[in-house]
């Protein structure tokens, strides 16, 4: 299986219901992607990236920065939550103006920084 273009297997209008996050911070981004690099083009990424920015914005993100992936495996989680062999990929944006971090993933974050 080719994972990164099985990674999003949901429409945009799923991500209404994802879990959101702020972080501070999250620095070494070496490993992000874009979202075209999964999705295939900024056209077909931007209707995620639209939903995504409606939480980050919820949150108070000031609309800098540019919206990535970050993969997560399934060791981080705790077998209890049956993740995904191929892990989680979550939503992100580092706010330029201060650092901050806003998180959507798809599955409630089980880390006790969000609890």
């Amino acid at each position: 299986m080719n994972y990164p273009s099985k990674a999003i297997d949901y429409a945009p209008e799923k991500m209404r219901a994802f879990h959101a996050y702020g972080y501070e911070h999250i620095d070494c981004r070496q490993f992000a992607l874009a979202p075209e690099a999964v999705l295939g083009t900024r056209e077909q990424a931007l209707p995620y990236i639209e939903e995504a920015s409606r939480h980050f914005y919820a949150l108070g993100w000031q609309g800098d920065g540019e919206v990535e992936l970050l993969w997560l495996p399934p060791f981080v989680f705790p077998l209890s939550m049956r993740a995904s062999t191929q892990g989680i990929v979550i939503w992100h944006v580092k706010q330029e103006r201060d650092g901050v971090s806003f998180l959507v993933s798809p599955v409630p974050l089980p880390f006790e920084e969000f609890a």
